[in-house]
């Protein structure tokens, strides 16, 4: 790779650069309606040798953007198509250092031939989908990008800097999004059923149903916790995770979702279980917790599953029906299921109860076995658990070593592993089965293992 941090002089590379950079920008002037744009079109050169000297940047950017959907929660940015800029530059770098310079050396592992295997099948679901137009448009728009990116995750990082990276950029993303939502919430804006809080709603935005949000921000809570709760951090870093973590929870609370509350559960429960021998005493804990985190996010005022609803409130029934929609599905497409995106399209034809609209499942495990049937609901299962495994061997592998070395690679596998559990929990009641999370979780165990597994050896290898 070349060095472009030397002097000019007598370097005809930084010459050309020079030249090209004047004749777009005389282009431009020339071209675009307002001739000032021009002055921007020649950073796109030093921001192309960027992205192709660190691939991986651009990679954790583009996941950035796509899952916590900065552009939607600070609007001002939407002009600029940061995710879709991001997701080509993304796919260049990737097939420029995997197909050309070489600099990434692509590995296989059984974790990848089970995504592979899931993957596949769910293509040909959508194929065979009751509504093929909406299955291929979820297909092409997000579950094929999420696809890619896992496999450039788990082939990108190489070293517990790259790891300590993914872990401070999701954790401050988790911040910003956590402070628009808490905004949000105290100048009332965007809530639903007068409570609840949402972000970007107005415009139609992922995270403009409260349960949604609380799951993006379920993720960065894994890691904010992981720093406050993995031995031999210092003071600082803890100071600076906790803050995190208060931040993150308050505005799961503001989401009122029994299904965040779980997740903050779920995510810390396991990392303070794994530390402490007094396992009754970790178990009493979250109970209390758990009835205080109720209380705090004021489930009780809630329009629909609070405390004005007698016995099984309207919120667990609507669930109730959902999932046993779900089930409907899967016995008429037991094969291949309904298809990727089209269980809100099919409720009208198999809920036992019909209130005058469709509704979503609000579980991973039914919206899974909805959408791929059977065979599909199986394969995911087995996913999920080498993810497990996965990270339960790089954890055991990292026993063996004492040393500051592989503190980073530590961290960011309590946060792996706690995230995990965090999904399974939350995500029985939250509908993420072809979104991020758990597909960013499994990139990055992969990774975590391959790295680990280097360092056995004495060495970490870094993408060339």
């Amino acid at each position: 790779m070349n060095d472009f941090s030397g002097t000019t002089e007598g370097n005809p590379t930084v010459y050309s650069i020079l030249i090209l950079m004047l004749v777009l920008m005389a282009t431009g002037i020339a071209w675009l309606p307002n001739p000032w744009l021009a002055l921007g079109i020649p950073l796109l050169i030093p921001a192309a040798l960027t992205a192709l000297r660190f691939p991986f940047l651009v990679c954790l950017l583009f996941i950035l953007f796509s899952f916590f959907r900065i552009h939607e929660a600070f609007p001002q940015l939407n002009p600029l198509r940061i995710p879709q800029l991001l997701a080509l530059a993304s796919l260049v770098v990737l097939g420029w250092h995997i197909g050309i310079s070489k600099k990434i050396d692509p590995f296989w592992t059984k974790e990848l031939t089970v995504f592979s295997l899931f993957f596949g099948f769910v293509v040909i679901g959508v194929f065979l989908a009751t509504d093929r137009g909406s299955a291929m448009a979820t297909l092409t728009g997000s579950y094929s990008k999420i696809a890619i990116m896992l496999f450039a995750v788990a082939w990108l990082l190489r070293s517990p800097k790259d790891f300590a990276l993914v872990s401070w950029a999701v954790i401050f993303a988790g911040i910003a999004i956590a402070g628009v939502a808490i905004s949000n919430k105290l100048a009332g804006i965007g809530l639903v059923e007068g409570t609840r809080v949402t972000i970007g709603r107005d415009i139609g935005s992922m995270i403009g149903d409260p349960n949604d949000l609380a799951l993006v921000l379920t993720f960065p809570l894994s890691f904010a916790a992981s720093q406050i709760l993995t031995p031999g951090q210092s003071n600082w870093v803890r100071l600076l995770g906790i803050v995190a973590y208060g931040i993150v929870v308050w505005a799961i609370l503001c989401t009122q979702s029994r299904g965040g509350l779980l997740g903050i559960i779920a995510v810390t429960g396991i990392l303070v279980w794994r530390q402490s021998t007094n396992k009754v005493l970790v178990i009493s804990l979250g109970v209390v917790a758990l009835t205080v985190l109720v209380a705090a996010a004021g489930i009780s005022d809630r329009a629909s599953g609070g405390a004005a609803e007698s016995g099984i409130d309207e919120s667990a029934m609507g669930r109730i029906y959902a999932w046993q929609a779900a089930f409907n599905m899967a016995m008429a497409h037991p094969f291949t299921g309904v298809g990727l995106d089209n269980f809100y399209a099919n409720y009208y034809f198999y809920s036992p109860h019909w209130d005058g609209k469709n509704h979503a499942v609000h579980s991973t495990w039914f919206q899974v076995l909805a959408e791929t049937g059977f065979l599909g609901f199986i394969l995911f299962l087995v996913l999920v658990v080498t993810a497990f495994r996965c990270v339960q061997r790089s954890l055991s592998l990292l026993e063996n070593f004492k040393d500051s070395s592989v503190q980073q690679l530590r961290i960011a596998g309590n946060a792996l592993y706690s995230g995990l559990v965090g999904f399974c929990v939350s995500g029985t009641f939250l509908t993420q089965g072809f979104i991020w999370p758990f597909y960013i979780l499994l990139g990055l165990s992969i990774a975590l293992h391959k790295t680990i597994q280097h360092h056995t050896v004495g060495e970490i290898p870094h993408v060339k």
